[in-house]
C-alpha cells in the first residue's frame, strides 16, 4: 500500500461509526424505496408518497456523505484548516439531512401499525440525541 492511499487503520473509532451508521442508513433506505417504490405502484397511499419523497430526498445527501469521507481519508495531512472545518461541516449536515430519512421510514411503519410507527419514531428521535450527544468532540482542558 503506498502512502498515497487511504489507510483503514489510520481512522478514528469516531469515524468508523459515523460511517457504518450512514452505511447501514443507506442500505436501509434503499431497501425501503425498492420494495416499497413496488408496493406504491401496486397500491398507491398518499402517506407512503410522502414517506417515499422523504426518503429519496434524502438520499443524495448520504452518498454526499460518503464522498466527503473518502476525500478527507485520500486527503489526511494535505489539507488546511479551514477546508477541514468546512468539509467537517458539510459532512455533518449531510449526516443531519440522513437522519431526518428516518421520518420516511416511520411514516411507513406508522402506515403499517399506529403503534408501531409512533414506537418507532420515539425510539429513533432518542438514538438520534443519544447518538449526536456522545460523538461530539470533548475538548479536555490540560
Amino acid at each position: 500500500m503506498d502512502d498515497q492511499s487511504v489507510n483503514v487503520e489510520s481512522r478514528t473509532s469516531s469515524q468508523d461509526k459515523r460511517w457504518t451508521i450512514m452505511a447501514a442508513l443507506l442500505g436501509t433506505n434503499t431497501a425501503f424505496m425498492l420494495f416499497q417504490g413496488i408496493q406504491q405502484e401496486a397500491d398507491p397511499q398518499q402517506i407512503r408518497e410522502i414517506a417515499l419523497a422523504i426518503i429519496a430526498a434524502a438520499l443524495p445527501f448520504q452518498g454526499i456523505y460518503f464522498l466527503i469521507y473518502t476525500f478527507m481519508m485520500e486527503h489526511d495531512g494535505q489539507l488546511s484548516s479551514e477546508r477541514i472545518e468546512r468539509l467537517n461541516m458539510a459532512s455533518a449536515v449531510c449526516q443531519i439531512v440522513a437522519y431526518f430519512s428516518l421520518l420516511g421510514v416511520a411514516m411507513m411503519w406508522y402506515n403499517i401499525s399506529l403503534y408501531v410507527g409512533l414506537a418507532f419514531l420515539l425510539s429513533t428521535s432518542l438514538a438520534i440525541i443519544l447518538i449526536r450527544s456522545v460523538m461530539t468532540p470533548v475538548n479536555v482542558k490540560e
